[in-house]
């Protein structure tokens, strides 16, 4: 007899603890107790079950003398697995049960857990316990010891993959023969077993889930509206499992990591970066039917805040929105985004108001019932774009849109023009991409507007074709009080081919030098004098201008 080391499962009823647990019985260096805690339970709560009685006569319900004498007790193999049903971990329990062993998560979707849940006991968020393993999730993290978790799922899909990688986390050799076991009763099962196991015993390995689920009883709906955030929470923190049947991409590097934890405001409430979404329902998921702003923020101050909400409220009419937030609804929403996150410098905001969730799905705007969505998006976000030493353009095939089919002065977030002209860009290397208007002119870029300097004098197209922008209104302003020629005409490319300077201005970048478009160079290739001294102007506007975050 020996001191061996405990391996703890922790499940929520009908979650495949009990195939695990067979899976791991048959190890030959293992020995596992099923649900060493049940007896504790039924006696501190007093909760009725079939067999209770006889339960509770023949099995230890004293849970100190359990976790001592039965769970860390010595025993005549190296390992002993117990399966845990996470809400049999009650008050009274010593401190021991979770800061010795390692420790497994095993979950579950309610969406495969309720068809079924309520042959024996009728199902509640308290049974279900999801709660619960959200809970020891939590204390095994602040205790340092961050528990494995696995979800039933992959050990359906792929088996051996799944226990492979959980062997190895767990430090313990893979045996192969843990894939399979006999079919029937075990010496190993509770005497609960013929309540609960009656299809477990049937099985001789994991067996596949079902290739199309069975009809959800929809009288349990509220319920699966309860669990499913506990399920997600945990779902979050599963190894990706990696096999034939699936290749997981890889976490992606953020451009900011500080922007991994952030607070948005969506509807009417500030949530996490993971919960931050809308409706299937909204109209910005059925057909782009949005309007956005972007807004940057200086020392305390957001620039330009009223002219942004009057363009996002000429959008908003424009495009015939109904039941939209008052301009001082959405200051509000906005100033409490940045504050609660504690962004008063160097950030972008994306605020975004769509015509809001429609009542089924569909095109008309008759279905829009609930009023607008706001969306407040706010991250730590330095200019976009190389401003010291400039970036390089092409010209998109890809043509802006005419007012005869979409007026760019409606700023919306139907960006598939943009967006298509962005890939161009992106498969030249360059910056962005030029866009032309119908008629072979320079419009402005996939994501900024456009600005040339030739023989010392400033030009810049029409806002015809494209956005009027803010940041493009603010560098006009800027050229005329830095005693600079301004012209606003037709430009065609060759003109911007042939340009001293060229820059391109927006809220995200600022004001962007391009010294390569086409391939051709663009003054001597380096950032000009017009471009560094409008930055300049740029830097003092933005240092001195803007409303103020209201701290009280």
């Amino acid at each position: 007899m020996e001191e061996i080391e405990v391996i703890h499962s922790w499940s929520a009823p009908r979650s495949l603890s009990t195939s695990l647990m067979y899976s791991f019985a048959q190890r030959d260096d293992m020995e596992v107790l099923d649900e060493p805690l049940y007896a504790n339970f039924l006696h501190v709560t007093g909760i009725d079950r079939p067999y209770r009685e006889e339960l509770l006569s023949n099995m230890e319900s004293d849970g100190n003398k359990v976790v001592k004498d039965v769970i860390y007790g010595p025993g005549r193999k190296r390992y002993r697995y117990c399966k845990h049903i996470a809400k049999q971990r009650i008050c009274g329990l010593p401190d021991d049960l979770l800061k010795k062993g390692k420790h497994i998560i095993l979950i579950r979707n309610p969406l495969d857990i309720l068809p079924s849940f309520d042959k024996v006991v009728p199902p509640s968020l308290q049974e279900l316990g999801l709660t619960d393993l959200v809970l020891i999730y939590s204390e095994l993290c602040k205790l340092g010891k961050p528990p494995l978790i696995i979800d039933s799922a992959d050990l359906r899909q792929d088996p051996e993959a799944s226990l492979r990688n959980l062997c190895e986390d767990l430090d313990i050799p893979f045996q192969d023969k843990m894939l399979r076991w006999e079919a029937g009763p075990k010496p190993i099962d509770g005497l609960w077993a013929p309540w609960w196991y009656e299809s477990v015993r049937k099985s001789t390995g994991f067996t596949p889930a079902r290739k199309y689920p069975a009809p959800f009883p929809f009288s349990l709906y509220e319920l699966l509206e309860q669990s499913l955030p506990f399920y997600n929470i945990l779902r979050r923190h599963v190894r990706k499992t990696s096999s034939l049947l699936k290749t997981p991409l890889p976490e992606p590097d953020l451009p900011v990591p500080a922007n991994k934890n952030l607070l948005a405001w969506v509807g009417d409430e500030i949530v996490t970066r993971e919960s931050a979404k809308v409706s299937v329902f909204d109209s910005v998921v059925q057909g782009g039917d949005a309007a956005w702003e972007g807004l940057r923020v200086y020392n305390g101050k957001i620039f330009k805040l009223e002219e942004h909400l009057d363009r996002l409220f000429d959008s908003a009419k424009a495009l015939a929105f109904e039941n939209v937030p008052t301009r001082e609804e959405i200051k509000q929403a906005i100033f409490r985004t940045l504050i609660i996150n504690g962004m008063f410098d160097n950030s972008h905001i994306r605020l975004t108001l769509t015509r809001g969730k429609k009542v089924t799905s569909g095109m008309s705007p008759a279905f829009n019932l609930y009023g607008c969505t706001l969306i407040v998006l706010a991250e730590w976000k330095p200019p976009v774009y190389d401003n010291l030493h400039g970036i390089t353009l092409v010209t998109a095939t890809t043509r802006r849109n005419s007012p005869n089919h979409l007026d760019s002065k409606i700023h919306h977030n139907n960006l598939l023009n943009n967006i298509l002209a962005k890939i161009e860009g992106n498969n030249a290397n360059a910056g962005d991409a030029i866009m032309l208007d119908e008629h072979g002119y320079v419009s402005e870029t996939n994501a900024t507007n456009i600005f040339m300097v030739k023989k010392g004098r400033v030009l810049t197209p029409h806002a015809d074709y494209c956005l009027p922008g803010i940041t493009r209104a603010a560098v006009m302003d800027l050229v005329v009080k830095e005693n600079l020629v301004l012209e606003v005409r037709r430009i065609s490319l060759s003109e911007f081919h042939t340009a001293d300077e060229v820059w391109t201005t927006g809220t995200m970048g600022e004001l962007s030098p391009a010294v390569k478009i086409d391939g051709r160079i663009i003054g001597d290739g380096k950032v000009g004098p017009v471009t560094r001294r409008l930055q300049n102007a740029y830097k003092i506007l933005t240092e001195d201008a803007g409303v103020p975050i209201p701290l009280e």
